[in-house]
């Protein structure tokens, strides 16, 4: 049973108080700093996603040069390993011409030899067919040393073979 109508009593003082109709305060300020705050918050947001991403490029960037430099230095290692291996170090010796030391002797503190020491010696060359070697040119790193004059004034073809030492 209510009744539009005047307010009586009570409920017309505080009509009074908080008027039911259009409001004067201005609204505008308010919802131009709410859509400003917004609108800052996104463009925040979006700078703040795209160096995610950047960063995300460059890890990605950064892991795919490490992978890449992994394997070289895993195929770098197995390429020494080749050449380390004793059969491949005296394959190599003996195409720079070296060849397997003697008996070694040994000197004291005190100046005494122990041993006999021996000249080293080319060991003969096997009868079976041996693949043809191929010298690289002279003044090459890997060729032979040049021809050097001998006793009778003849250039030396064969130079004296060096000898390994074991260390």
């Amino acid at each position: 049973m209510t009744t539009k109508g005047p307010l009586k009593g009570r409920a017309a003082r505080l009509g009074r108080l908080m008027p039911s109709g259009p409001s004067t305060a201005a609204r505008t300020p308010f919802v131009l700093l709410v859509v400003v705050l917004l609108g800052g918050g996104l463009i925040t947001l979006l700078l703040l996603n795209s160096a995610l991403n950047q960063g995300s490029f460059k890890l990605r960037d950064l892991k795919n040069r490490t992978t890449e430099l992994t394997d070289e230095e895993q195929a770098l290692q197995r390429d020494v390993d080749d050449r380390s291996a004793p059969d491949a170090l005296e394959r190599r010796a003996r195409e720079l011409g070296m060849v397997p030391g003697g008996s070694p002797a040994f000197l004291n503190p005190d100046g005494k030899v122990l041993g006999e020491p021996s000249k080293a010696s080319a060991p003969q060359p096997s009868r079976t067919a041996a693949p043809p070697r191929t010298t690289p040119p002279t003044g090459s790193p890997t060729g032979p040393p040049p021809a050097t004059p001998g006793k009778t004034g003849t250039p030396q073809t064969t130079p004296p073979a060096p000898t390994t030492s074991g260390r």
